[in-house]
């Protein structure tokens, strides 16, 4: 499976009053992911893949106060705690948009997302998840393997998800390993390893290979 990322800019910020203690509670509302859509990115989300998803995604992360999101591009499909900057409270289906709504946190990260908000900054969001693609006509579909890492981090810049998925995760596939975890593989390396194999050993190096996989699951 690919890591995939979107970015959506249509994003508003919301501070509450302040309380007795002074302080503020910032969030950001808007829309999070798109289906059945061509997105800048060229690819086509099934609505009916997107539901299904997104509804785990709720059930499992957002309704149990666990669906964080992180600031900037991480550079893997898991979420790094040391990172987080918000918490998405709710992801509610309007038309083809998915609305969301997220509350920025005390930690390092949010705080700067706070100070950002308040000096006037543009954020955006970008959604972050593992899927197959298919290319049919001049857009590529997800598959119904996606699986959602998170319904938005924020970003600034809207081409940097796109130069991120095709930069530094060119190459990089990720597998579902034992119990659930992710296994980051180098593709491009295995291909080459295979390629300069010789015909008579052949089905040796890909046993091999396949050793190595599995001892890194």
């Amino acid at each position: 499976m690919k890591l995939i990322a979107e970015f959506n800019e249509n994003i508003t910020p919301i501070i509450t009053e302040a309380k007795e203690d002074g302080k503020k509670d910032y969030f950001i509302e808007g829309i999070f992911m798109q289906a059945d859509i061509k997105n800048r990115n060229g690819r086509v989300y099934p609505k009916e893949i997107m539901e299904k998803e997104v509804g785990r995604y709720v059930k499992e992360f957002v309704e149990k106060q666990r669906a964080f999101g992180e600031l900037g591009h991480p550079e893997g499909p898991t979420i790094n705690l040391d990172k987080v900057s918000h918490l998405i409270q709710s992801l509610t289906l309007e038309g083809s948009n998915y609305v969301g709504k997220a509350k920025i946190l005390s930690t390092p990260n949010g705080q700067i997302v706070r100070n950002l908000i308040d000096d006037g900054a543009k954020l955006g969001v970008s959604s972050r998840g593992l899927g197959s693609l298919e290319q049919k006509g001049n857009a590529q579909y997800v598959k119904d393997d996606f699986q959602l890492a998170t319904a938005g981090d924020i970003v600034a810049d809207p081409s940097a998800p796109e130069a991120f998925v095709e930069g530094i995760m060119e190459g990089v596939e990720w597998i579902m390993g034992k119990n659930g975890v992710l296994t980051a593989i180098q593709a491009e390396d295995f291909q080459k390893t295979l390629k300069s194999a010789r015909l008579n050993n052949l089905e040796e190096t890909k046993l091999n290979l396949w050793k190595r996989f599995v001892e890194n699951l």
